[in-house]
């Protein structure tokens, strides 16, 4: 009798360990990240889902964590579905007899250098002299920079700080043609002093002024972005510089009966996040779910309350910490974002979807790569840091079917080119084979 037992037990057992060994072993695709020598130089992790079956296809360390670069965007995206309208809000104000206070949301398209959005600066301009306008940064309690940033990363494009109104996506767009210099905001203008040795533009990082070497004023058609920093009195400045019209500062909080103003449809701010990768727009689209959820511009609160309502069903707790995925303290796991990917197709039709994310072979940052096929047939985001490569979305198939993936790459010491052409290799398969 106790023979019988144990053998039923043990039989449990090896069908347990053989259903959960068929997923990580299944051919080929754990010999084609097996054999790869690219991916011998790092840690790879990889999961195939099947959102019509309901069933993982394949998963190789899909319960490990990962950095995930930009990756991140796609939680911060599915924030904003779950969290915003279809338009951004713009601009929470009050009304007080002769008075207009406001406060900023966190969006990021006023005066944007890549998006066209007028409403907010056309109402504020549209207030009579008779209107006094006071700007408050009362609903602000968030650092200007996220957690776990690179503090020499200051004077790179794709760390703008954050703060509670962006104005030109907190960059100065600098445009050098035939020693020429012409810096977008103009109020800039006075802010830089050339110097003779350098390469590039730098921002002192404490302040405001940028040096500026003879070697780029001499060049043409050149055009980059540096970050400024942000303030309140800077703002105020900058506010008084476009509208024309006086601006003082308060530091109140947004009152319950504050009304709200909105901008452009949230649709096109993402399209423009998702396919350039855009932080600054992901660090403050993020803010704006704080902003509708509590008038709380804070990256944490954001985090926090979305995770705690949308994500408690993930396989594994995220470890989430910024908008962007500039941070390595955030941490995620295949199978978590493929999950997350299943969440977001529930929220938008998938024709739509796919114009947002960036399209193989077409669009955004997958532009030059998956050209082989002649048509795309992944539509994901990627994610890139030193040592970090990922690539998560939609793949649709030869035979039409439509598969989630991620394939997540950490800890290679490889030109980031090398593991992103084996990952391609890796994903045409599935779309060739499966």
């Amino acid at each position: 009798m106790y023979k019988i037992i144990l053998w039923v037990f043990l039989a449990i057992i090896g069908i347990s360990c053989t259903t959960s060994n068929n997923l990580s072993r299944r051919q080929p695709f754990a010999r084609m990240i097996d054999t790869s020598e690219v991916f011998a130089h790092n840690f790879t992790g990889m999961a195939i889902y099947d959102p019509t079956a309901k069933k993982a296809i394949f998963e190789r360390n899909a319960d490990r964590y990962f950095t995930p670069a930009s990756n991140t965007k796609l939680f911060t995206f599915y924030a904003c579905l779950k969290t915003l309208g279809d338009s951004i809000p713009a601009l929470r104000y009050t009304i007080n007899k002769d008075s207009l206070i406001f406060w900023g949301t966190g969006d990021p398209t006023f005066f944007h250098h890549d998006l066209k959005s007028t409403k907010a600066f056309n109402f504020l301009k549209s207030q009579k002299g008779t209107k006094n306008l006071f700007f408050s940064d009362g609903n602000f309690t968030n650092q200007p920079m996220g957690e776990g940033w690179a503090w020499d990363d200051y004077n790179d494009y794709y760390s703008a700080e954050i703060y509670g109104l962006p104005m030109y996506g907190n960059v100065i767009r600098v445009s050098i043609d035939k020693g020429t210099f012409a810096p977008q905001p103009a109020i800039f203008s006075n802010s830089f002093y050339r110097k003779d040795e350098g390469s590039s533009i730098k921002r002192i990082q404490t302040d405001n002024i940028f040096v500026l070497p003879k070697s780029t004023l001499q060049k043409n058609n050149y055009k980059t972005d540096i970050p400024f920093k942000t303030s309140s009195a800077l703002t105020q400045q900058l506010l008084m510089d476009t509208l024309r019209k006086n601006v003082s500062l308060l530091h109140v909080p947004v009152p319950k009966d504050a009304r709200t103003i909105y901008s452009m449809a949230s649709e096109d701010v993402y399209r423009l996040m998702m396919q350039e990768s855009d932080n600054m727009l992901a660090e403050h689209l993020l803010l704006l779910c704080g902003a509708v959820l509590k008038d709380s511009l804070n990256t944490a609160f954001a985090i926090k309350s979305v995770t705690e309502k949308h994500l408690q069903d993930l396989p594994d707790a995220p470890k989430w910490v910024d908008g962007s995925g500039l941070s390595r303290y955030n941490l995620f796991t295949p199978r978590s974002i493929v999950k997350l990917l299943e969440k977001i197709s529930a929220e938008m039709p998938q024709e739509k979807l796919y114009t947002i994310l960036p399209a193989g072979g077409q669009t955004g940052t997958l532009k030059n790569v998956f050209k082989s096929t002649g048509k795309p047939f992944i539509f994901a985001k990627t994610g890139t840091l030193g040592g970090v490569y990922n690539l998560s979305g939609y793949l649709v198939t030869k035979k039409g079917k439509t598969l989630i993936v991620s394939l997540m790459n950490n800890n290679f010491n490889l030109p980031a080119s090398k593991i992103r052409r084996e990952a391609e290799k890796v994903l045409t398969w599935v779309y060739e084979h499966y």
